[in-house]
């Protein structure tokens, strides 16, 4: 699990979206960043998260926030999942999983028995100066916005 915690600098990261285009922290200097980790695209639990946020996308606009999502999933992944369920935030491809690295979410995982490496599911809020304001590790994949916005 990640060692990161409220109070740090956030790491600066770079990536691709769905897109291909590029994001990081310093783009967002001066809103508030959700960056939220899912598993896989188009996976149940990964799209109640997801589908959460969008239905709740006016709420974190109203509050100065933005929305990124990251898997490890290829770019053509996320654009279908992104389109499929028409998310108005993007979502980056960490193919490379150096975003994942940075915030510390790739580890151990276990599932009907089998251990694996994967994603763990978190969300991080990082204020306005790249501070994380909130660290989520136990996130409620149908009701994830009101776990970030109380």
């Amino acid at each position: 699990m990640t060692t990161l915690k409220k109070g740090d600098k956030a790491p600066a990261f770079s990536g691709k979206d769905q897109e291909g285009n590029g994001h990081s922290l310093a783009d967002y200097k001066g809103k508030k960043l959700v960056v939220f980790f899912y598993p896989k695209a188009n996976t149940p639990g990964c799209t109640a998260e997801a589908c959460d946020l969008r239905d709740n996308f006016a709420r974190f606009e109203a509050n100065n926030y933005a929305l990124l999502g990251v898997s490890a999933d290829n770019a053509k992944a996320q654009l279908n999942f992104k389109n499929k369920f028409e998310f108005q935030f993007p979502l980056l491809a960490d193919e490379d999983k150096s975003v994942i690295q940075a915030f510390g979410v790739w580890g151990p995982k276990k599932f009907m028995g089998k251990e694996y490496d994967g994603i763990h599911r978190t969300t991080f809020v990082i204020d306005e100066n790249g501070i994380i304001e909130e660290v989520i590790s136990e996130v409620k994949t149908k009701a994830h916005a009101n776990q970030i916005l109380g």
